[in-house]
C-alpha cells in the first residue's frame, strides 16, 4: 500500500508500481483527497476502503507528510510493516505544530518552510525533484499535487510500535533534514534504517532502487 505525501497525487507513484511489479509485488497507491478536516482514524478508514479486499497484511509505505496517518492506517488495515519514506515521524504525544514550533530547522530545511511546490515548477523542481533526469523531471511535474490536511498538524498521533516499522533516509533531501530522520526513525520508531541516495521523493527519481529497497523489507531481509 502507497500513501502519497502533501505535494503529489497518487500518480506519484506509477514508477515505483511498474517496478515493484516486475518483482511480483502487487501495489495500491490510495488518494488522501477530500475533506481536509478528517483525523487520522477518518482518513484511515478512507484508506481502508480503497485497498483490495483481497489484499492481506500489506506492507505501508507513507512519503512524507503521510507520516501523520500512517500508524493509523497500518493499523485499521492489520499491516505487517509500516514503511517510513522520507516522512514525518510523529513523537506519540505532541502534534507537528507543537513538536516543531521550538525549533522547526531542525526539522525542515529552513528554505522549504512556507513554500508550495505544487503552484511553482521551480520550486518542485529544486525542493523535490533535483536529483531526476529530464524526463523524470517533466514527468513528474505532471504529478505535483497539493494536499493540506489542516486538521491533522493539529493533534497528536498515536504510534503503534506493535507493528515494525523500516525508516528510508533519503540522503539528499531537501525538504526534510535527513539527520533528523535517522534520529527519530532510532528515538522514535526504534526503526530499522535504510539509506538511499535520494532527493525528497526517491520514488520518482530512484524507483528502480527503491524497488528493490522495498522488495527486501517485504521479504524480511
Amino acid at each position: 500500500m502507497l500513501i502519497h505525501g502533501t505535494t503529489q497525487s497518487p500518480a506519484g507513484w506509477d514508477r515505483l508500481v511498474r517496478h515493484l511489479e516486475s518483482r511480483g509485488h502487487r501495489s495500491a497507491a490510495v488518494d488522501l483527497s477530500g475533506d481536509d478536516e478528517r483525523s487520522p482514524t477518518d482518513y484511515a478508514t478512507a484508506v481502508a476502503a480503497q485497498v483490495p479486499a483481497d489484499m492481506n497484511g500489506p506492507v505501508v509505505v507513507a512519503h512524507s507528510g503521510a507520516g501523520l496517518v500512517l500508524p493509523a492506517v497500518a493499523q485499521r488495515v492489520d499491516a505487517r510493516r509500516q514503511v517510513w519514506l522520507a516522512a514525518y515521524v510523529p513523537d506519540g504525544r505532541h502534534s507537528l505544530r507543537e513538536d516543531v514550533a521550538s525549533a522547526p530547522s531542525e526539522v525542515f530545511n529552513p528554505e522549504w518552510l512556507g513554500r508550495d511546490p505544487t503552484a511553482d515548477p521551480l520550486l518542485a523542481a529544486h525542493f523535490l525533484f533535483h536529483d531526476c533526469d529530464l524526463e523524470s523531471l517533466h514527468w513528474a511535474l505532471t504529478t505535483l499535487r497539493l494536499f493540506n490536511p489542516r486538521r491533522l498538524p493539529l493533534e497528536p498521533v498515536t504510534l503503534v510500535p506493535e507493528i515494525e516499522s523500516t525508516y528510508i533516509v533519503a540522503t539528499a533531501d531537501r525538504t526534510l533534514r535527513p539527520e533528523w530522520c535517522r534520529n527519530a526513525a532510532a528515538h522514535r520508531l526504534d526503526a530499522e534504517v535504510i539509506d538511499i541516495d535520494a532527493g525528497h521523493c526517491p520514488h520518482v527519481a530512484k524507483a528502480e532502487v527503491l524497488a528493490a529497497i522495498l522488495d527486501q523489507v517485504a521479504a524480511g531481509r
